[in-house]
């Protein structure tokens, strides 16, 4: 089996500990995965779903320093720049550690890149924030 084939496993069993809400069971399989990639990891696809994997995790489980740092990291590899999920969870991010310019620009990528529906499952002080600073901003349906 390849490195790729053995990511894929790894990552197969983290999303499953995420399933479970085992946030931080499935950093480990994530962890383990990030180190099969190739040097320079930001150059492959599996890095930034592996980052955004990881940075998920951390803003699940409260770790909003380490999210931040894999989320940043993240933005470098291809495709992460635009994708509304990752920006959505850089904003969390970012607004947890107090860094509000930053976490309203992330916030209001993830708005323009998905609408307001990808704020649904989240808890609504993201949104209420993101209208407190753009008030044309609508609300998820319910």
């Amino acid at each position: 089996m390849g490195w790729e084939e053995e990511i894929d496993v790894l990552a197969e069993q983290g999303n499953d500990r995420m399933d479970a809400e085992d946030y931080l069971g499935a950093v480990e399989f994530f962890d383990r995965a990030w180190l099969l990639l190739p040097e320079p990891k930001t150059q492959w696809p599996q890095a930034t779903w592996l980052l955004a994997s990881i940075g998920d995790a951390h803003v699940l489980r409260g770790d909003f320093q380490t999210a931040h740092a894999a989320l940043t990291t993240c933005m470098h590899c291809p495709e992460a720049l635009g994708n509304p999920f990752i920006h959505l969870r850089l904003g969390q991010a970012q607004f947890e550690l107090g860094n509000e310019p930053r976490a309203a620009d992330e916030l209001m990528r993830a708005y323009m890149g998905a609408g307001p529906e990808i704020f649904a499952d989240e808890d609504p002080k993201y949104i209420d924030f993101l209208a407190s600073k753009a008030p044309y901003i609508e609300r998820p349906s319910a």
